[in-house]
Parts: structure tokens; sequence; C-alpha cells
């Protein structure tokens, strides 16, 4: 590491302080200390630092103080704090105000060397960026006040080590916001490890978390690294996060706070240094109100909540984001870029998206394909009368879309064959939009993914 990096140490306990300096110190940082806040305040006054760790109790008044006054004078200065173990309120409180990441006492140097490590590369400018594919690039492009939010609020967040919770309707670009997080933070050179929580069977969710010992249970036949050890030194993104049953939720409470896992028939726990990211497109609070969340989970991982617009809040994007859409569509398809005409830019804009920028990917890789000239028009898009409406209004429910193709029985009808050839016309659709893809299909149709695949095969659609 540069020599030339300095630290500032602020703990009045004389053991700690040392501590921090022989650690640092031998990691190449030029280190200052102070005993309490005024001390510290002095010493930010008349230097700059690359790095300031904080205990959370000092004789002079609350490290969290430090922690807002860093923040606001020094952006660029990234703040740990020390907390006493178990006192997981007072590290949310420290991530809250703007602190970088938080270490508990006793000290682990294993983790306090990782905490430093990533502290010093936000600020470094030699570090490569991963380029997201042009898939996901476009699923951000615009520059709607929406957009423009989002993105000045991404660059922030991304300096930060604090757990975020990122919610939005299906197909808005949940992924691709997590994926931006993590290439822009300090953790863009580890792994992005991202988990469809509700793809994962309940009861193989433990070993798939924190991994298994060789002979664990049957068909154990080899020791199996969890997805906590795969994302190590990364960031862990738990898409759907409201799918996982209360028991798991326990358990990734307690690997969350002690930075540490048990795999599956293992006697002693492994630490591991993952940034946690969630996301959903349910209401998570209201599942918490319900009961069907734990409210202390919730409360760990939303330390910092971002909302992705759907696309009907920002449809002055569509120009951009469909000319992205089509250049990236024809590239693969070895054609030059279609035209999109006025009349078919007209119908886009009345359209209401309940699938969002993924299904306006999937509206325009169909009228690619299917239109004749060498541009697109409103009818090559083939978009559902009934579902088209003006922009602002609700999106369409699956029942409203069956509705629109489906005729309402007659009196002599079976109730139960016409219910299931609803769910056969809106899953079928839902799949279609998809492109087949069922865990994006679920998630869209508000069901769990083990619930589709049940009703897949109840219906014969498998």
């Amino acid at each position: 590491m540069n020599e030339t990096r300095s630290a500032l140490v602020v703990d009045d306990e004389r053991d700690i302080r040392e501590l921090l300096v022989l650690t640092l110190g031998r990691m190449g940082l030029r280190i200052n200390t102070a005993a309490n806040l005024a001390e510290a305040r002095e010493l930010l006054a008349s230097n700059s630092y690359d790095l300031c760790i904080t205990d959370m109790r000092l004789p002079d008044g609350n490290g969290i103080e430090l922690v807002t006054e860093i923040a606001q004078h020094h952006p660029r200065t990234p703040v740990a704090m020390i907390t006493a173990f178990g006192s997981m309120d007072l590290a949310v409180e420290a991530l809250k105000a703007g602190a970088f990441d938080f270490v508990s006492k006793p000290v682990d140097i294993a983790v306090l060397r990782g905490l430093v490590k990533h502290a010093l590369e936000l600020n470094n400018a030699e570090r490569p960026r991963a380029a997201a594919p042009a898939e996901q690039q476009a699923r951000l492009l615009g520059r709607s006040q929406p957009m423009e939010s989002l993105r000045g609020t991404l660059g922030k967040v991304a300096r930060s080590q604090a757990p975020v919770y990122i919610l939005g309707e299906s197909g808005v670009g949940k992924e691709l916001v997590a994926r931006t997080i993590h290439e822009q933070g300090a953790r863009g050179a580890g792994p992005f490890i991202p988990v469809n929580c509700g793809a994962i069977p309940s009861e193989l969710m433990e070993s798939e978390f924190f991994g298994h010992k060789k002979g664990s249970f049957t068909g154990a036949h080899a020791d199996k690294p969890g997805l906590f050890q795969a994302a190590h030194g990364g960031t862990l993104f738990l898409d759907e996060v409201a799918e996982l049953p209360l028991q798991m939720q326990v358990k990734l409470l307690r690997a969350i706070q002690e930075k540490s896992v048990r795999p599956v028939g293992a006697s002693s726990e492994n630490p591991v240094d993952v940034r946690i990211l969630s996301a959903t497109h349910k209401d998570l609070a209201q599942l918490v109100d319900e009961g069907r969340f734990r409210h202390d989970l919730y409360y760990r991982i939303n330390v910092i909540e971002l909302r992705v617009p759907p696309l009907r809040e920002r449809h002055e994007d569509l120009p951009e984001l469909a000319a992205s859409i089509l250049a990236r569509l024809a590239r693969s398809h070895g054609c030059p870029p279609p035209l999109l005409a006025p009349s078919a830019l007209d119908a886009l804009s009345r359209y209401g998206f309940p699938g969002n920028v993924r299904e306006l990917e999937n509206i325009l890789e169909r009228a690619l394909a299917l239109a004749e000239a060498d541009s697109i028009g409103a009818a090559d898009l083939r978009l559902p009368e009934a579902a088209a409406r003006a922009p602002g209004t609700p999106a369409v429910t699956a029942v409203e879309a069956v509705e629109a193709v489906v005729d309402l029985p007659a009196a002599s009808a079976a109730l139960p064959s016409y219910i299931e050839q609803m769910e056969r016309t809106a899953i079928q659709r839902a799949l279609e939009e998809n492109r087949w893809n069922k865990t994006r299909t679920a998630a869209q149709l508000g069901i769990t993914f083990r619930a589709l695949r049940y009703k897949l095969k109840k219906l014969g659609m498998e």
C-alpha cells in the first residue's frame, strides 16, 4: 500500500489505540491518534485522512457525532465505527449516519484488515471498473428526474459498506442497480454473487447459503462452499428476499450480524467478508406487519433504501431506451438498427408497461423479428389493446389481462374448469412476456417459484 496514506484513530482506550496503530502501521499507513472528540476535531482541521476509525463512546460525546461531521465536511474520508460486541442497533445507527462500516470489540484483526483494504480502495483512481453488458446498461439510461436522482444516489451508496434494500416492480432493473453499486464501490474487483431466494428449495437453503461438510447429509460426497463463501471479498445480492422462510431468516440474520457462517456439519464458524444487497418486488414492510418477515432482519438489511422507478413514471426516457435496445438487438442479429416510427413511439408512450424495461425489451425484440420494413410502426409492436393506457395509470393486473381475452363463463359452465382456463391463460401470457424464464414469470404473477412449478404441473404446461 502507498506509505503516504494516513489514518486517524479515535478511542479513549490506550490498548485499543495501540492495537490499531500497530495493525495499520504494518499495512503502510501513517497514523494519528486522538483520545476524544475535541482532539479528533483539531487533527481533522489541519490534516486530511484516507480513513478514520472511531469508537462509539467517547469521554466528551458520541462517535456518531464525528461520523456526521466527517460525512459533511470531509466526504472523501471513509469512517469506520468500533462498537461493543452485539450492539447491532448502534452499528446500524452509525451506518445510517454515514459510516463506511463497523467493527465489533474485541477487534478481529482479519476483519479490520479487510475493512481497511476496502476503505482505501474507495479513493483508488487507478482501480479498473468492470463495464456492464449492453443489455444491463440500457436499463439505467434516461435523463428523466427519477433516473437522474437514482444515479446520484447510487454514487453515494457505493462509497459505503452499509446493506442496501432495493425495491421496485418486476423488470425495472433491480439487479442492475445492485451490480452498479458493487462495481462503483470498493468491492468492484471482488465477486458479485446474485441469488434468487425464491428459486432455492427450502430444505437446501442452509447448505446453499453456508456450504456443507462431507458426509453431513445424504448426498454430501465432498465439502462444498456456500454462497457467502463464494462472495467473500465482494457482494452477495439477495434477490426476492421476501421469499425466505422464517427459519432461514433467523440464520441469515446471525450470519450478517456476526460476519461468519457455520457450514452444515461443521463444528466451528468461518469468518466471511461480504456486503449484503437485497431486493424484492413485494412490500417488505407490510410482510413485517403481517408477521411473515422478521422485523430484526428487515431492520438489518434496510439500512439504506433505494426505490427504482417503474417505466410508466419516466416515459420521457422511452426514445433513448428504445434506440439503445434496438441498436443492441440489431448488432446481435447482424443487421442495421431499424427506425422507430412516430406512431410506434406514440403507442409506446400510451402503454403502461406492467413488465417495465424488461417488457420493453421483449416488445422490441418481437417487433424487430416481425417487421417487414426498415422501420417499426405501431402495428409491429403488437401491444395488447386491453393493457394500453395513458401514462400514470395503474398497471394491468393478471385478472384484468385475462378478462380481456377470456369470456365470462355461461351460467352452465363448470367453475373449476373456467378458473383453470383463466390461470392457464395468465401463466401462458406471463411466460411469453418473460421469454419462458420461470423465475421472472413467478415474480410478475406475484407467486413463488415453487407455486408456479406446482401450477405448471397441475395444468399440464410443463
